[in-house]
């Protein structure tokens, strides 16, 4: 039997200044929130949340260590339970909301997320990435459901770094790559089942508003200014990307992006999206597109600082069987470049990893 799904939060906030609404808006989910945050985003947001949650709420602030492991997971849920928490709520980046999503999982208590940047498409999805304590890519973790809310404050997103939001908008960028690749073979999504209109439709918008409005934004973003295509570009990044890759389908870009930590070095120092990024010209020169095409995507990284060579990716020195590894990885066994081509195999893989170098150059 064929199945579409189609699945997304409950609700999804957006605007400047909205993080002085987290209480109301939590009021009919819980009264015992568990707040995670590692500490320098408690600093940015620990005024305005305590602010709303004011005396109402019976809340307790655990930090987080910063990796998304089955062992920061398991810790922060006996906290979870010894402090009879009824909510859980993720403040912060990609793995703090991914770990709080797991958390309120093992719980059994509903899950809000509050992004501080709009540096991933995590905070929609119903699912975590899970790494090892020394933050090699171990597996994705799967909900029955999305987050009962998003509240995405965009005043506190312009704070961050901006190569965080241009990390974002690499991220958003391999999500209708993917779900074009994906459809291809008719694969499942992450939802076990085919790709729906609403998702391919979603995933063509994210991708239509990064081109038309992510260089304005991130011009904008460096100046820490919320303007109409900053929010355009914050929702993109967020909700279409996020809602698209889940009901639309996950390929090769991410695989790659798994693929790189099986290497050591500075690499590990660059962000989920900056991998990404390199993740979606591989799977574009695996997919046999012309360069004209490649040069489209590869002139917008260039635009919003992006890596688009071995060298930016700190890989200079990387050796082919340094790259045969990365292949390795991506193509294993329930790793979703499988969705794009299950017969790719690590030498192409390499190869194409060194190709993008050589069309970028």
């Amino acid at each position: 039997m064929v199945k579409y799904i189609f699945q997304s939060p409950r609700r999804y906030v957006q605007g400047n200044g909205v993080i002085a609404d987290l209480g109301e808006e939590i009021k009919s989910i819980g009264a015992k929130p568990l707040l995670l945050s590692d500490a320098s985003v408690w600093e940015i947001v620990q005024e305005p949340v305590e602010k709303s949650l004011a005396e109402e709420f019976e809340y307790h602030y655990e930090e987080f260590s910063g990796e998304s492991s089955n062992q920061e997971i398991e810790r922060l849920a006996e906290v979870g339970k010894e402090k009879k928490s009824d909510l859980v709520i993720g403040l912060g980046g990609g793995k703090t909301l991914d770990t709080a999503k797991a958390v309120a999982d093992l719980l059994g208590v509903p899950i809000v997320i509050v992004p501080t940047a709009a540096s991933t498409d995590a905070p929609t999805s119903a699912l975590s990435v899970i790494y090892s304590d020394e933050g090699v890519f171990e597996g994705y973790k799967f909900y029955d459901k999305n987050p009962d809310l998003v509240l995405m404050d965009t005043g506190i997103v312009v704070h961050a770094p901006a190569s965080m939001f241009a990390a974002g908008m690499a991220d958003a960028m391999a999500t209708l790559v993917e779900v074009k690749a994906a459809m291809k073979t008719n694969a499942d999504t992450m939802l076990g089942g085919k790709t729906t209109l609403a998702g391919r439709a979603i995933a063509e918008a994210a991708e239509k508003t990064l081109f038309e409005h992510g260089i304005a934004a991130y011009k904008a973003v460096q100046k820490q200014l919320v303007t109409p295509q900053v929010e355009r570009v914050v929702e993109a990044n967020t909700l279409l990307s996020g809602l698209g890759f889940e009901n639309g389908g996950l390929a090769a870009a991410h695989a790659i992006h798994n693929g790189f930590t099986a290497l050591s070095g500075d690499i590990h120092h660059l962000s989920h999206g900056e991998k990404v990024a390199y993740g979606i010209l591989v799977q574009l020169v695996l997919e046999g597109y012309g360069g004209e095409y490649i040069q489209k995507y590869i002139t917008f990284f260039k635009e919003i600082g992006m890596p688009v060579t071995l060298a930016e990716l700190h890989l200079e020195e990387a050796t082919f069987e340094d790259l045969l590894e990365v292949g390795k990885l991506a193509t294993s066994k329930g790793e979703t470049l499988r969705n794009m081509n299950p017969e790719t195999t690590p030498e192409e893989v390499a190869n194409a990893i060194l190709a993008v170098d050589q069309l970028s150059k």
